[in-house]
């Protein structure tokens, strides 16, 4: 593609839109979790997500992880440790470092909340086809590997 046609396009396919697309999702989201008394933030069910997929991770790569600062982080570990959610681990090789933990409390929260993130992601992506919906995610794929 050569600039004059990115130039051309970007009216159609702007940071604008993203940021956009970005706030509704969160909105609905966020309304979503609120409705159905998921008794958690988005904040909090990214951190939980990250840690059902890597259980037992420093605070450290879980910032990495959800692109949030360490202090961020910090505020909502406290606040899933106060609800039982997860536990903060001395890691035995550096006992600077805290790992965090699932507690089966947590492990439940995610089963609970699972089938709410499907109907979001069916909510979103509905009328889209497949081959849209890949392409979707090559061009999203692409921008980020761009920008790190």
């Amino acid at each position: 593609m050569q600039n004059t046609e990115i130039r051309s396009e970007w009216n159609t396919v702007s940071g604008y839109k993203i940021e956009v697309a970005s706030k509704l999702m969160r909105q609905t989201f966020k309304r979503m979790l609120r409705e159905r008394n998921s008794g958690i933030t988005i904040d909090q069910w990214v951190l939980l997500q990250q840690l059902g997929e890597k259980d037992g991770i420093s605070q450290w790569e879980l910032a990495n992880a959800v692109y949030k600062d360490a202090p961020t982080v910090t505020r909502i570990i406290d606040l899933l440790v106060e609800a039982g959610l997860v536990l903060r681990a001395t890691d035995q090789d550096d006992r600077r470092k805290f790992l965090i933990r699932l507690t089966q409390a947590g492990k439940k929260k995610i089963r609970e909340v699972e089938p709410l993130v499907q109907e979001f992601r069916s909510l979103l992506f509905n009328g889209m086809n497949k081959k849209q919906l890949k392409d979707f995610q090559v061009a999203l794929d692409l921008m980020l590997k761009n920008l790190q």
